[in-house]
């Protein structure tokens, strides 16, 4: 717990335990007015210790905002309201606990709030945690350990088992699983090796990783995201602004009705009625009227909820970048979802092996061999999909042919690797394949021996992401740039209906604004991308969404919405957790507003007294800053 939220508990209990002895241990006299001034003095003392052990500060910033100008707030109505209950009490009736209790439970309602504000943020610290503290630079075999703002773009850095990466960069030695629970939410370890790249806030966790840098620490992945979380509270929604302009006029607007509450109806009493004017009477109620007004469970839980809702979403691996994207989020009535890197995963993979003459496992094997010397994302999927280690002695005579593929001889064997036309080079003829992909045909010694599919595979919950989302009544687009085809399977499997395929960058954009212009009313269109070459489209929706951020500086600049893993079911949980959020919003704004009318009407004809203030005032911020907490909790949803 912090140091002020123990003070805090400290003088309400002080303020609290004073006033209970001094009601207990002091006697009010039945008649005030016969009581000596020094009596009156000594029966006040115990009480005005309590009231300024309680109020001190709402006192001190009442007076220094007033000296500034700034006359109207929150702080100005508690301190007018109790210190006048105080002066009621010793000029009329002996009675201060009103008072006290005024500040006092004002205080508890502030201390819920610093404790629900300090949970929002260690949700949000987790992320904030990322940042490391150091780098350990490899000079000549030695390590030296340094600010990481210092370290340049090509520098080796060593990360010990249980440190940060500092830096993005490539492994250039080690192999380790890293902890990315931070960046992700995902609690599953990633194992890497040589060659793999990693980014900056993962926690190393095993062996020791030589890394060369890649960017700059200024440039890295952790500093994108931390700048991102840092902004996200000054991007205000509607219903914060709404609020803050309510409260400007709504609070001036009050203190002037409190004070023609007093002041009006005893004079016309005394003037025109020629009845007692009961000014102490009225100047209760206008206090008690005072009391009730005070708009802080408006002005503190609608901010408190959208930053709960964030640092809940943050703790998932969702970061919104403010409170407006989480409002816009909530309306949303279309996705309009990339293909490549988002419904897939963006990398070629091995799909099947149709096989010929030879076992798959050595068609794969003569593959990998043949491309051994390239580095085509084709090659690199057939080398993984063989999975062994290859000895390049066993190849030799290795010639790309432009366009078609590659030839070589296998141990002594000639072998082609490549498409359609290397075949019909080489008057080999081919079994096409019924199913949509890459086809890698194989031949070997002149004999066709099979050919080898491979895909942009569909992640394992894209097909349960679009079912959720259209469950939701919200309709699914797919854009991509790839042959219709290859899309129209893509849609197929996934449930999709609306797709379009061959798409440029601009046409993307104009298909977004297509939509756009058809939605109705307060609907939202939103576009979810991969983030590297999305970003014109990703700036075009009302929000943009990326995906799969790890490593890409892209996604963080253009995005509204960055889901820190590859995960499409992030999507429909981003949707709920706005939902829920904007949600409490409404429900404290109308709570709040209809708890203070219904008291403020009563309050001005005399049938409320303090205490049902103190539970309009007091009692709503509570209840609503409880209520707002809910926007935390959003593992669940």
């Amino acid at each position: 717990m912090e140091k002020e939220q123990r003070n805090m508990i400290a003088r309400i209990g002080s303020s609290a335990i004073i006033t209970i002895g001094a009601a207990i241990l002091v006697q009010t006299p039945a008649e005030p007015d016969t009581v000596s001034m020094s009596e009156r003095i000594t029966a006040m003392l115990p009480y005005l210790a309590a009231y300024l052990i309680i109020s001190y500060d709402i006192l001190k910033r009442a007076i220094k905002n007033i000296l500034k100008g700034q006359v109207f707030d929150e702080n100005f109505l508690m301190a007018a309201a109790s210190v006048g209950a105080f002066v009621l009490g010793f000029i009329k009736s002996g009675e201060y606990t009103e008072a006290i209790a005024v500040m006092l439970f004002y205080q508890v309602g502030e201390l819920f709030e610093d404790y629900a504000v300090d949970k929002s943020r260690r949700n949000i610290s987790e992320l904030m945690d990322i940042r490391p503290d150091y780098a350990n630079v490899d000079m000549a075999g030695r390590i030296v350990r340094v600010d990481p703002d210092t370290v340049k773009v090509g520098t080796v850095i060593v990360v010990q088992p249980g440190e940060k990466i500092p830096i993005d960069g490539t492994i250039i030695e080690g192999r380790s699983a890293l902890n990315t629970v931070a960046l992700t939410g995902e609690s599953l370890p990633r194992d890497v090796e040589e060659g793999m790249e990693v980014v900056s806030g993962c926690i190393n966790m095993t062996g020791v990783l030589k890394i060369r840098t890649t960017k700059e620490f200024g440039e890295s992945t952790v500093t994108k995201i931390l700048e991102l979380v840092e902004d996200a509270g000054s991007r205000k929604s509607k219903s914060e602004n709404f609020i803050s302009k309510f409260a400007r006029y709504y609070t001036p607007t009050v203190c002037y009705s409190a004070l023609a509450l007093a002041v009006v109806p005893p004079l016309v009493c005394m003037t025109l009625l020629g009845l007692e004017p009961l000014w102490s009477t009225w100047v209760y109620r206008a206090l008690t009227f005072l009391v009730i007004s005070c708009p802080c469970a408006l002005v503190l839980s609608v901010p408190l909820t959208f930053f709960a809702g964030i640092g809940g979403a943050g703790h998932e691996g969702i970061l919104i970048k403010g409170a407006n994207f989480m409002e816009t989020l909530s309306k949303a009535a279309y996705v309009i979802m990339d293909k490549t890197g988002t419904l897939t995963k963006g990398v070629f993979e091995v799909a099947g092996v149709h096989h010929n003459q030879l076992e798959k496992e050595k068609i794969l094997e003569y593959a990998a061999l043949t491309e051994s010397a390239s580095s085509h994302p084709i090659s690199k999927s057939l080398q993984r999909a063989y999975g062994q280690p290859l000895d390049r002695a066993r190849v030799s005579e290795i010639k790309e042919i432009s366009g078609k593929g590659v030839s070589a001889s296998v141990d002594g064997h000639a072998v082609l690797a490549g498409n359609a036309k290397l075949m019909e080079e080489f008057h080999i003829p081919y079994i096409p394949c019924h199913h949509v992909g890459t086809l890698v045909h194989m031949a070997i010694d002149g004999q066709y021996a099979g050919h080898i599919l491979i895909a942009d595979v569909i992640k394992p919950h894209s097909s349960m992401a679009v079912s959720e989302l259209k469950k939701n009544g919200i309709e699914v687009i797919m854009l991509t740039g790839d042959a219709r085809n290859t899309a129209e399977k893509v849609a197929k499997d996934l449930g999709i209906t609306n797709v379009f395929s061959e798409l440029l960058p601009e046409d993307k954009v104009h298909k977004v604004e297509s939509v756009i212009a058809m939605k109705k009313g307060d609907e939202k269109v939103l576009f979810v991308g991969d983030g590297i070459n999305d970003a014109p489209v990703l700036s075009v929706a009302d929000v943009g969404i990326a995906m799969g951020a790890m490593g890409s500086d892209a996604a963080i600049e253009a995005a509204d919405v960055v889901l820190m893993d590859d995960d499409p079911l992030k999507i429909g949980k981003a949707i709920r957790i706005s939902k829920k959020c904007v949600s409490i919003v409404y429900q404290n704004i109308w709570m709040a507003i209809g708890i203070k009318v219904a008291c403020l009407i009563l309050g001005a004809v005399g049938l409320a007294n303090m205490w049902m203030a103190i539970f309009a005032d007091t009692g709503v911020l509570i209840m609503a800053v409880l209520n707002a907490m809910r926007a935390l909790f959003v593992s669940k949803l």
